[in-house]
């Protein structure tokens, strides 16, 4: 795709093709979320054009303060952010953002920007800060990246959350077995810490590798590494 400035001239003539023609033939629940705030309607609209154009899904705001009450989307998604908007700036909100979602990537956008603010943006996290007039093809390679960064934070969430769910079916002696075991002891030391039988060391650990779907004492460890579980 060659460079192209975004112009706002022939929007008018334009935004019912987009709006009618994109995105009909996805999943709304598997589509990637590009989350858009700016406080001017028309480059909103302009925004979920470009947005439709690549098959993914739109949702702008007006506001900070519009889009905080949106919950935490569980898809790959990132947001487009006017650093400059009314109410509460685009710096501060990616300061909360970065808080209260931290796997969510922000792309930044502002009429004009200095130096200072460019690099605060930067290490704080943003993946790009880009000034108007927008470059369509810079704007969407960094959405690209931003979605598949995310798309590695949904998977590794989704994964996460599956070995919650196996670990909580474990009974509070095979929790404690697990710790025990992932922490190098043999099952005679095991048995000699709980004060059980090495025989019964041995059943609850069989119940341990089959609830977490352990294939190996290798994979129990790097398990109870992503959770956290130690002695």
């Amino acid at each position: 795709m060659s460079t192209a400035v975004i112009s706002y001239e022939n929007l008018a003539n334009q935004i019912h093709v987009f709006r009618g023609g994109f995105g009909r033939s996805s999943s709304p629940d598997a589509a990637p979320i590009v989350f858009v705030i700016h406080d001017d309607a028309f480059v909103r609209e302009r925004l979920e054009m470009l947005v439709r154009s690549e098959s993914w899904r739109p949702e702008t705001f007006a506001s900070a303060q519009q889009f905080l009450v949106r919950s935490r989307a569980v898809v790959p998604n990132c947001l487009v952010l006017d650093i400059s908007g009314t109410g509460l700036n685009g710096l501060d909100l990616q300061k909360r953002l970065a808080i209260e979602r931290p796997d969510m990537p922000i792309i930044l956008i502002a009429d004009d920007v200095d130096v200072p603010t460019t690099v605060k943006a930067i290490k704080a996290g943003a993946v790009e800060l880009f000034t108007k007039p927008l470059q369509e093809d810079l704007l969407l390679n960094s959405i690209r990246e931003a979605l598949e960064r995310s798309r590695v934070a949904v998977v590794h969430e989704t994964e996460t959350q599956a070995l919650r769910d196996r670990y909580a079916l474990l009974t509070a002696r095979e929790r404690q077995v697990m710790a025990l075991v992932v922490s190098g002891l043999l099952n005679k030391q095991v048995g000699g810490e709980l004060g059980i039988t090495e025989n019964t060391v041995k059943a609850h650990r069989g119940q341990v590798m089959q609830k977490m779907n352990a294939s190996s004492l290798a994979d129990l460890v790097k398990k109870a590494e992503r959770l956290g579980v130690t002695a």
